[in-house]
């Protein structure tokens, strides 16, 4: 059963909602005042080290071409790998947090929301639509936000069963494997399409910003590195699709891993009814998750083992969460606030399991998520965005319609 109203369910008083507000509003105050040098060296220093890896990478399946084949392989395994983790923290730590602003306060015309292209098939214009946009002011409301099992997956008991879904453990490989793509065609959405609801020329734009996006990477992985390779052409074509897979693997474990685990809650479109900054906070914390691990496992997961502070301050920068984060832990343990967290591995292993007995009509399994109250069915399909309430820009917000009047 799905959220109707947060303050109701967390049962707190309009006036501690406010409050809560008011303190986070604070942290995030302090954040942005404080920000300086020390923050701008750690974006420019993940960026140089991003690029020597990528580079060091390229370089090295070239150089192992003429070599022994025994040389060789090693060489290119190691090659294969840096390349990986160089694309694993493109995407992440750098592409996912300077598309969503975090770096602007710097006005860097290279590191800037604006202007940044990553290394990934979904064009950066269409992902700030539809994640800064969609995901971020829609978080978990059932029939708004498309990242609710993405259009493949059945992820929340309130949404339809349909026999088709009985191949979740395959569409769920699949996905994992081919994220890259996947998200790609995530902003275009098919299914709107498939009814026949799709604006026509918006449709013929969004797949030309694909196909020039797309043929760019296959074309840089496939087909450039490896023909500089020369006669072992096939080797450093593998060498990248792996790196690839490397990539696709990580970042859809660390995305669902942040928003499916047990006490990632949904909420119904009643939430949003005259939801105040306070609330929208709220329900920021209750449809997200966090998870344990060091320093370097941040990093290569764009910071989002803070996937609550994240949601809560998606345009601080990702560097800070670290210290944002015992302060909102704290604040949600004064008004007895669930602040749901754990090790990687138990959260993905909630993940699987909720992808497993979603394939399944609900009366076949029991619902691990607490009790909320309001007991819902949608449909799979999205809402349009003319048929989505109108919501002011919130924090980490971004429109179409803010870049046709820039």
């Amino acid at each position: 059963m799905a959220i109707a109203d947060v303050a109701q369910y967390a049962h707190l008083t309009e006036d501690e909602v406010e409050q809560i507000g008011r303190e986070l509003d604070a942290i995030r105050a302090e954040i942005e005042e404080s920000r300086g040098a020390s923050d701008a060296a750690y974006i420019n220093r993940v960026i140089t080290t991003q690029r020597w890896m990528a580079a060091l990478a390229r370089i090295g399946m070239i150089v192992a071409s003429p070599l022994d084949a025994k040389v060789r392989r090693p060489v290119l395994a190691a090659s294969a790998v840096s390349l990986g983790l160089a694309k694993i923290l493109e995407n992440m730590e750098i592409g996912h947090n300077v598309m969503h602003g975090q770096w602007d306060w710097m006005n860097d015309p290279e590191i800037h929301s604006s202007t940044w292209e990553w290394d990934t098939g979904q064009p950066a214009e269409q992902w700030k639509h539809s994640h800064n946009y969609i995901h971020h002011q829609f978080t978990n409301v059932l029939g708004y936000d498309n990242d609710i099992g993405y259009g493949v997956l059945r992820m929340a008991r309130e949404q339809k069963w349909h026999p088709v879904n009985l191949g979740q453990p395959v569409y769920n490989a699949l996905l994992a494997g081919l994220f890259q793509w996947g998200v790609a065609l995530h902003d275009l959405d098919l299914e709107a399409i498939r009814k026949g609801q799709k604006d026509p020329k918006e449709m013929k734009r969004q797949l030309r910003q694909i196909l020039r996006k797309g043929r760019h990477q296959i074309v840089k992985d496939y087909v450039l590195y490896p023909a500089l390779s020369g006669r072992q052409w096939r080797s450093t074509m593998k060498a990248n699709a792996s790196a690839n897979l490397m990539r696709n693997l990580w970042a859809y474990l660390i995305i669902f891993c942040g928003h499916f685990p047990d006490g990632a809650l949904h909420f119904t479109e009643d939430e949003l009814d005259d939801e105040s900054r306070a609330e929208w906070y709220l329900r920021q914390v209750l449809g997200t998750a966090n998870f344990e691990g060091g320093r370097l496992l941040h990093v290569m997961s764009g910071n989002l083992g803070y996937q609550i502070e994240h949601h809560l301050f998606p345009d601080l920068p990702s560097n800070r969460y670290a210290e944002i984060a015992p302060r909102v832990r704290a604040l949600c343990e004064k008004y007895g606030i669930p602040y749901t967290t754990g090790p990687l591995h138990r959260q993905y292993g909630q993940v699987l399991r909720v992808v497993m007995k979603l394939s399944l009509p609900n009366r076949f399994t029991r619902d691990d998520k607490p009790p909320t109250g309001v007991d819902v069915t949608v449909d799979h399909g999205r809402r349009q965005q003319e048929q989505r309430q109108q919501r002011r820009r919130e924090l980490g917000g971004w429109s179409r319609s803010d870049q046709a009047s820039a």
